[in-house]
């Protein structure tokens, strides 16, 4: 921990488990760089639901992932991307993104274009980044690697409260439903399956505060690399 190399955290899960609240906050407490590799990939299907492209039609997506230009920075920390030119912001958020992003993210090829730009991010230093297959894929040699889990209806609950504090129209046990599909498209795809990384620590949060997970992950790296 002390040759001068870049630190990788990298905390995995399904949705809404809480591990981007727990990631940005490691992040900050820690002074690393946030990355939230989900928000590729919904930008990626966000660029698609904009322009008209059939997410299930493997062909137009690589044609869509091949004439589009990306753009990385870091703002306050976090790393940020435009896509030709244009920031998605919260639009990635959209009902119309989550419903498409698993088939999105189930495409080997864009799997693998997602995959080469979150490995180049670590060119902004020490990293805290979230995911699906972090720990297995994107940096299975990620010194710090955690699985964040919650049962079913916690996570679902979150999500709710999450939806209507932006306003939006939820029902949980349409998220809970939401949720269910979700996981079963990403643990059941061909290429890297949501699982739990190698050597990854596993954290259930769903009796848990945010800030109790966080305090958690962060005292293990303060004592580890130092």
């Amino acid at each position: 921990m002390k040759d001068g190399s870049i630190l990788i955290i990298g905390i995995d899960g399904p949705a809404a488990s809480g591990k981007s609240t727990v990631s940005r906050l490691v992040a900050e407490k820690l002074g690393y760089v946030y990355v939230d590799s989900g928000s590729l990939y919904r930008g990626m299907t966000w660029k698609a639901v904009r322009e008209g492209v059939d997410v299930k039609n493997t062909d137009d997506m690589i044609q869509l992932r091949d004439r589009s230009n990306w753009e990385f920075f870091v703002e306050n920390r976090v790393v940020r991307f435009t896509i030709d030119g244009e920031d998605p912001g919260s639009q990635i958020r959209s009902e119309a993104v989550r419903e498409r992003v698993s088939d999105v993210a189930a495409i080997p090829e864009i799997r693998e274009f997602i995959v080469s730009q979150l490995r180049d991010t670590a060119r902004f230093g020490d990293l805290v980044m979230e995911g699906r297959d972090i720990g297995s894929v994107v940096f299975p040699e990620a010194q710090f690697k955690y699985y964040l889990d919650a049962d079913p209806e916690e996570r679902a609950r979150r999500r709710h409260q999450e939806l209507v504090s932006r306003e939006e129209e939820s029902d949980v046990n349409k998220v809970l439903n939401s949720l269910q599909r979700r996981d079963a498209k990403d643990s059941g795809r061909k290429t890297a399956p949501l699982q739990i990384p190698l050597g990854a620590e596993v954290i259930n949060s769903t009796r848990m505060s945010i800030d109790e997970v966080v305090a958690h992950i962060v005292s293990e790296v303060v004592a580890k690399r130092n």
